[in-house]
């Protein structure tokens, strides 16, 4: 999911726009990522981290989708703004979860464990991304491949979602027997 900030200049330069435009194509993404990071919490502190991330990844997916059909100029700008929007607070919003489903001493251990796992997931991505881009000649298949991914990430954030529902009905299950 990490494809369009470590491929978008070589994938400017491949579209003939030169490095200098996918450069600053780059320089938007990660200037909207710390926007969306900001905004990212304030949506945390009102929905939580699990929402949030289930928000982000979806919001993710479509800009990884909108790469897909448009590569002009003005759209690769846009969109490279939309993604560095969308998929700022996803990385955050791990910690926050963490911090809202385990004790308090085991918060280092996890959001540390969580980090370095997204961390790698996000370096083996953008090389993975890079050799479906060298075995198929096409970065459009690269970025059907992030989409993948992302749909993973998006299908593990609703079976969270789920489970922490269910658990939550069972807990108001247990209360209503117990008031009987």
């Amino acid at each position: 999911m990490a494809m369009p900030q470590v491929h978008i200049v070589a994938y400017c330069g491949d579209l003939g726009y030169g490095a200098a435009r996918g450069a600053q194509m780059l320089s938007l993404m990660l200037g909207c990522g710390i926007v969306s990071r900001l905004v990212s919490g304030l949506i945390c502190d009102r929905i939580g981290g699990l929402r949030t991330l289930l928000l982000g990844s979806v919001l993710q997916g479509l800009a990884l989708l909108l790469f897909i059909p448009f590569d002009g100029l003005t759209s690769l700008y846009l969109i490279s703004a939309l993604f560095g929007l969308f998929q700022g607070g996803i990385v955050p919003s791990y910690a926050i979860i963490v911090r809202e489903h385990f004790p308090p001493a085991e918060a280092g251990a996890r959001v540390g464990t969580v980090l370095m796992a997204t961390l790698f997931g996000m370096a083996l991505g953008g090389w993975m991304s890079g050799k479906v881009f060298d075995l198929t000649g096409s970065y459009q298949a690269a970025f059907v491949n992030g989409v993948g991914w992302n749909l993973l990430n998006l299908s593990v954030a609703v079976v969270l979602l789920a489970r922490m529902r269910g658990e939550r009905a069972g807990v108001r299950t247990r209360d209503a027997s117990t008031l009987a």
